[in-house]
């Protein structure tokens, strides 16, 4: 009985085999997956727009951030001024908040924009983060460095 029990033993690992010849057939069709979905033409098109995004939110975040420091620099000690709509406040401390907030929102524009600058590198623009589906090409147009497919990013899915 113990030489049953041994030849059961090795008929098992057969089956494995055979099943591991049947997924290599699954190897073409993520390299097929990684086919960029436009041209290159179209691809020049969108990194020309991406680098001039980039440029301006560049310049911007630059720009906000030199007012954000030059509204400091130009505050003396106990400076305080008073607005007429809420009354006792500090309106440079409000600007220098808000050229601050701006200017993160412009170097998070830039991030965004490297992103999908890397996304063409890869081969990957056009596919949402989300569900691997196509992004639109209208989005992309009108949003060079979305990464989401609309109804991702309003939170609809």
């Amino acid at each position: 009985m113990a030489a049953k029990k041994t030849a059961s033993k090795q008929s098992a690992p057969k089956k494995p085999a055979q099943k591991k010849a049947g997924s290599t057939k699954s190897a073409p069709r993520k390299s097929a997956a990684r086919k960029p979905l436009f041209d290159k033409k179209y691809l020049d098109k969108q990194r020309r727009l991406l680098l001039e995004e980039r440029s301006r939110y560049v310049d911007s975040a630059t720009r906000l951030k030199a007012e954000a420091d030059s509204l400091v620099e130009e505050r003396e000690p106990g400076d305080v001024q008073f607005d007429e709509e809420s009354g006792e406040g500090d309106t440079l401390a409000v600007e220098r908040e808000r050229d601050l907030a701006l200017s993160a929102h412009a170097r998070a524009a830039v991030d965004q924009i490297d992103a999908a600058l890397a996304r063409i590198d890869d081969g990957t623009y056009g596919m949402c983060l989300v569900s691997g589906k196509p992004i639109p090409r209208q989005r992309l147009n009108a949003i060079p460095w979305a990464a989401e497919r609309v109804e991702h990013k309003a939170g609809g899915f």
